[in-house]
């Protein structure tokens, strides 16, 4: 929105999670617009969905499901709720997420702070759809058996939820990234696959993974059912430039994380064979961005992080320029680009 540059030095003097509350605050009382209409060139279908554009509202963002209608309204071609755990729980201490502005970057170790299955599950049965809603499950950190709450999570939600998304990539739950080696992975899909019932399901992964990793978890998603892999959450490393906060420990998201992930994803592209759908995140901040994913092998990305330099006009202006790049190089349609990179 126009507006958004002068009001934002207002927002970026309150702490980062307290303007994170007061903006949720606020879109709450804002209408449900009109989700993003069909487009002949952005829309794509992926997993059996129809998705109006392929520029998506990543989980963290709304994580109890309170704002999905405004957002979609903003013309996110999707939004994902969560991540959510089946009990509420407080997640990490304050202060716990740290805007790095010089580098369009965020660190923060939030830990699955949220309300719980049941009261997010409300009001996403009370809400009024207007595009597609993913829902992404976690577990909770002090749970006794963490695939048991995803196989919860799932069934709690798939009545509710056009995609499910498998989280295991949070670096801010300890043990949690575990659940990526071989065995455990097995063992949690195929928990997810007992507890599935219809709607598709996509693996959320994380970036810091060597290329062996790749391979593994990429023959496990697809012997194990997934629709799809989401390439990738935040990072643990630390780029040498970073401005401030480096010493800080959590996930770092935004810009610096874009050349990480554009790799990650050009290995699962490899791993996969483009057998499997890509959802690409991580430091896309515009359309050359998306464009960029895309021809990497993504299907569909995901934003956060440039939400919050650059405000809710980011969807729209991402479609936008995404569109006319495409039309530039040539391309009918987003499926037309996907993997040309690699080819």
């Amino acid at each position: 929105m126009a507006l958004y540059p002068l009001v934002r030095p207002f927002v970026f003097a309150l702490d980062a999670e307290r303007a994170h509350r007061l903006t949720i605050r606020a879109l709450r009382a804002v209408p449900g617009g009109e989700g993003a209409k069909a487009d002949p060139v952005l829309g794509i279908r992926v997993a059996g969905l129809d998705f109006p554009n392929p520029v998506g509202l990543a989980a963290g963002f709304d994580k109890d499901g309170e704002v999905f209608r405004q957002m979609l309204g903003f013309g996110f071609g999707f939004a994902e709720v969560g991540t959510l755990t089946p009990l509420p729980q407080v997640g990490n201490a304050k202060p716990r997420l740290f805007r790095l502005a010089e580098d369009r970057a965020v660190i923060n170790r939030m830990g699955f702070n949220n309300g719980g299955l049941v009261a997010a599950r409300r009001r996403l049965e009370m809400g009024r759809r207007n595009g597609i809603v993913g829902v992404n499950v976690g577990a909770n950190k002090d749970s006794a058996n963490r695939i048991a709450d995803y196989a919860l999570g799932v069934r709690t939600m798939a009545p509710v939820a056009d995609y499910l998304t498998i989280n295991i990539s949070s670096p801010n739950t300890p043990g949690l990234r575990a659940l990526q080696d071989p065995g455990a992975l097995r063992e949690l899909l195929a928990a997810v696959g007992e507890a599935r019932t219809g709607v598709p399901v996509f693996l959320k992964v994380a970036p810091d993974l060597e290329r062996g990793d790749v391979d593994d978890i990429a023959r496990i998603a697809i012997d194990g059912g997934m629709d799809g892999l989401i390439v990738a959450n935040t990072t643990i490393s630390r780029p040498p430039l970073l401005s401030r906060h480096r010493e800080e420990t959590g996930g770092l998201s935004g810009a610096p994380l874009k050349a990480l992930a554009l790799e990650r994803l050009g290995d699962f592209r490899s791993a996969t064979g483009g057998g499997l759908p890509l959802i690409a995140a991580g430091g896309i901040e515009n359309g050359v961005d998306a464009l960029d994913r895309i021809r990497a092998g993504a299907s569909l990305v995901q934003v956060y992080s440039a939400l919050v330099y650059q405000g809710p006009g980011l969807a729209k202006a991402i479609a936008s320029e995404l569109k006319a790049l495409l039309i530039r190089h040539g391309h009918g349609s987003v499926e037309e680009a996907i993997g040309t990179a690699a080819r």
